[in-house]
């Protein structure tokens, strides 16, 4: 029969594995998300899912900011109503002129601010998403849309850095909208292409696609974690009585 050490032993490895496949895909995650990643020139309405998580566990999300582009703005933008949470476009002025389908515009939406009501409590290990329709889209190649995220302790949190060419993620990057380009490698399982205003959006408790590849992902790490253990309890030796 098998030592109770022995046993012992691989049951903390099993916890320890199960801990760290647990930990690793839930820390990459962990970010704000704009989905679908890519998106056609020239489309009059575009909706744009972001995904935004608490990764706090103490204190909860009461406001999210997205700053819009402003050297290529936006001509129209218009947000889904989310249930406990107030939303407001804020338009002016731009830093310069810029033409927004063959017009010269100086003003045009800035930013989207949602505020949490009263009640309204995005905890650590919850995530909301915020649905915005926006266009006409410019031929610009990529968007970045710079986002802060204020918690109840008081604590901002920005998400604003830029993916340098080798693609190695930052540890706070930018949403990133890619218009007609193609998204880098580390970015592809996520990509999908919206043009138009038939794209069903996405609910305020709908799961991304993010969220759903990260929970397979779960999974089979922990099977091959398990797995794992199960193999070396069998290569031991028996110790006989």
């Amino acid at each position: 029969m098998s030592s109770p050490k022995l046993l012992s032993r691989g049951g903390v490895a099993a916890l320890a594995a199960v801990a760290l496949v647990l930990a690793a895909p839930l820390s990459a995650s962990a970010h704000v998300r704009v989905y679908p990643k890519q998106a056609v020139a020239g489309a009059d309405d575009t909706l744009l899912t972001f995904s935004v998580p608490t990764e706090s566990g103490a204190a909860t999300t009461t406001r999210v900011v997205i700053d819009l582009p402003t050297a290529t703005p936006f001509g129209d933008v218009s947000y889904q109503p989310v249930t406990g949470w107030t939303a407001t476009v804020v338009d002016g002025k731009l830093p310069r002129p810029a033409k927004v389908d063959g017009t010269t515009v100086t003003e045009a939406p800035l930013r989207v601010v949602w505020t949490a009501d009263p009640g309204t409590k995005l905890a650590g290990g919850q995530f909301q998403d915020f649905v915005l329709s926006v266009g006409p889209m410019p031929d610009t190649g990529r968007i970045a849309f710079p986002t802060t995220q204020t918690y109840s302790d008081g604590k901002v949190v920005t998400w604003g850095e830029a993916t340098p060419a080798s693609g190695e993620e930052p540890d706070r990057p930018a949403p990133v909208l890619y218009v007609d380009d193609a998204p880098p490698a580390t970015e592809r399982l996520t990509t999908g292409t919206v043009g138009l205003s038939a794209q069903p959006a996405a609910g305020a408790g709908d799961v991304t696609v993010a969220t759903v590849l990260a929970a397979a992902g779960l999974v089979l790490a922990v099977i091959a974690a398990a797995l794992a253990v199960v193999a070396l309890l069998r290569s031991r030796p028996i110790r006989r009585p």
